[in-house]
């Protein structure tokens, strides 16, 4: 798709400004020339200008060209590609941190599934999402705009070997959890304490077997329907607000 070819373009309202909150580096912003003095725009368009980034105003056709397959919202910004955290990062990014959860996701090729991961484990508080260098959807527009500005905020750090960083996050401190159809133990059952890295699999494939070997238990979803598996992305979403409503209670 066109919108995966072109990673220094990020599109829609939210993102934009999520963008502009968390520092990153805009060049252009531009705007539906028949929609630039709408009031629901105005602060949004007042924070890019006080920023110093330059407004220019385009018809909607150009932003349709510029954003196929998408819905751009009348808004696009020219940004560097967001950059993700380097695999030396991870010791720094959950020292100190308080009963510190991951996500570890092997081969989410989907953009849209990674960015609504992304927008979960914001929301969930996890410290970071962690890639393969290889074989993972990219930080695209798309996985920008299906976080709603998340990865923004949110680490994303890619690593060389997903085994390897597993038994390093053992050494500190984490319990690793894979969540497979099969499980062991059911999500509501797990006492969520402590580390936890949350292991899920990619679209069709689900884990690798050599990543899986590397869990220290598995956990399973109870289906009750015919369907026996959910989107990674909802999976996700069950699993990291259980684990916040233990950290709560």
């Amino acid at each position: 798709m066109a919108e995966e070819a072109t990673p220094e373009r990020i599109y829609g309202r939210r993102p934009v400004l999520e963008a502009l909150r968390a520092g990153m580096p805009l060049s252009r912003v531009y705007v539906q020339d028949t929609i630039a003095g709408a009031p629901s725009l105005r602060p949004l368009l007042a924070r890019v200008r006080e920023a110093g980034v330059p407004v220019s105003e385009v018809p909607r056709r150009r932003l349709d060209e510029w954003v196929p397959h998408a819905t751009h919202q009348g808004l696009m910004a020219t940004v560097a590609a967001v950059a993700a955290r380097m695999e030396a990062d991870l010791d720094e990014l959950v020292a100190g941190v308080e009963n510190p959860r991951v996500i570890v996701l092997d081969g989410v090729q989907d953009p849209h599934n990674l960015g609504a991961i992304v927008r979960v484990a914001d929301a969930a508080g996890a410290s970071a999402v962690i890639v393969p260098r290889h074989h993972s959807a990219p930080l695209s527009p798309a996985a920008m705009k299906a976080s709603a500005g998340a990865l923004a905020w949110r680490p994303v750090v890619q690593v060389t070997n997903l085994s390897r960083t597993l038994e390093h996050l053992k050494t500190l401190g984490f319990f690793i959890w894979a969540a497979v159809p099969d499980g062991h133990v059911l999500y509501d059952e797990v006492r969520w304490a402590g580390a936890v890295a949350l292991v899920l699999g990619g679209e069709g494939r689900g884990i690798r077997p050599l990543v899986l070997r590397h869990a220290d238990d598995t956990v399973r979803l109870p289906m009750q329907g015919r369907i026996q598996s959910l989107n990674v992305g909802t999976a996700a979403a069950v699993l990291l607000f259980e684990i916040l409503r233990q950290t709560r209670l």
